[in-house]
């Protein structure tokens, strides 16, 4: 108390309890920044288009390969817009999204394979 020290117990299911002596507040204090800099990968997304041109195309790779290499999981979509839903444009809208995965190099896994959920269609990928 002299101190300014607390007596903290540090593990109660241990037999014997295990206690330190330490100040509280600052373990506290320790603590919450410790927790706040978890960080959680999410999933970014890139958009492509059927009329793409090849200069967007790398712009589109250079972004994900940032992505990839910050740890992040990204999922490439491409969007079938009127016309192009009705005519049979979903040959083309795998062979734009396999075009681009293949242009990104072999430095990654595919979570999820090309599916179609309405007029998208979408790959997954993620860092080796």
């Amino acid at each position: 108390m002299e101190k300014g020290l607390d007596l903290v117990e540090v593990s109660p299911l241990a037999q014997p309890p295990v206690c330190k002596i330490i100040d509280h507040g600052k373990f506290q204090y320790q603590q919450s920044r410790g927790e706040k800099k978890v960080k959680q990968l999410e999933t970014k997304c890139i958009r492509l288009s059927l009329k793409i041109g090849q200069h967007d195309m790398l712009v589109k790779q250079k972004q994900a390969e940032k992505f990839l290499t910050k740890g992040h999981n990204v999922k490439i979509e491409l969007r079938l817009k009127g016309r192009e839903k009705a005519f049979t444009f979903k040959g083309k809208a795998i062979e734009i999204i396999k075009k681009f995965a293949d242009d990104l190099g072999g430095g990654y896994n595919v979570d999820k394979e090309i599916q179609q959920l309405g007029p998208i269609l979408s790959l997954t990928i993620n860092k080796k």
